[in-house]
């Protein structure tokens, strides 16, 4: 398939970047790369070891004797901490708020910036997050900021958990979000913005195939 290129979607939290993200990549024989997992991964790692997110020193400990390692498994990047398998470990709503806490932190988005560069080396990859195409792909072929309104971005969250089976209370869902949302856009380090040159994308009134359908016609693959 030509030019193998680099695709970023940033946005907020339940946006629906990562189910986005996944049908674009199939669609396109692309590689996947959820650079959520490799927060969530560190933090999975920080709580097992019992490390306070609000820890600098100890994290920065943390960062410095763990081995985060991509694998491409079926064109998807998985993530191993230490050698193991996390992939089921790190979806709970605890490891999200604490993923979404240290990834404040320099230490920490520096310790996987180098990795999520390597990762898409090759092209033909797409990258999905909170600072993709401002910061780990700033030269992307194509940049999306995929966008919702809160109120949506809460329902899709809640549903979500439901639907894995999650003991969740809505309210819970809303503090929640809201906590992350302002850790994202507050960070000193690689806040949350809106890429330059990135599309932007509403996705309040489209369906997800709406919305892949909306990226795939800005995608031009010689």
């Amino acid at each position: 398939m030509g030019n193998k290129l680099i695709i970023t979607i940033d946005g907020p939290a339940g946006a629906g970047k990562s189910t986005v993200s996944k049908i674009l990549a199939k669609n396109l024989d692309y590689v996947y790369l959820d650079t959520g997992a490799l927060y969530r991964a560190l933090a999975y790692n920080a709580l097992k070891k019992k490390i306070s997110v609000e820890d600098v020193s100890a994290l920065a400990n943390l960062c410095s004797t763990t081995t985060v390692v991509l694998k491409n498994i079926d064109g998807r990047m998985k993530v191993y901490v230490d050698g193991e398998d996390v992939e089921e470990k790190i979806r709970t709503e605890e490891v999200s708020m604490a993923a979404s806490k240290i990834s404040t932190y320099a230490v920490v988005r520096e310790k996987l910036l180098n990795l999520q560069r390597e990762a898409g080396a090759q092209g033909g990859i797409v990258a999905e997050g909170r600072d993709m195409g401002s910061v780990v792909f700033p030269n992307a072929d194509y940049k999306f900021y995929l966008d919702a309104q809160l109120e949506e971005r809460i329902k899709r969250r809640y549903k979500e958990l439901l639907e894995k089976g999650a003991p969740v209370e809505y309210q819970s869902v809303q503090k929640d979000m809201l906590v992350r949302d302002k850790q994202d856009k507050e960070r000193k380090v690689a806040p949350l913005i809106i890429p330059e040159g990135a599309v932007i994308i509403d996705s309040d009134n489209l369906t997800v195939q709406g919305v892949v359908e909306e990226i795939t016609s800005y995608i031009s693959i010689k």
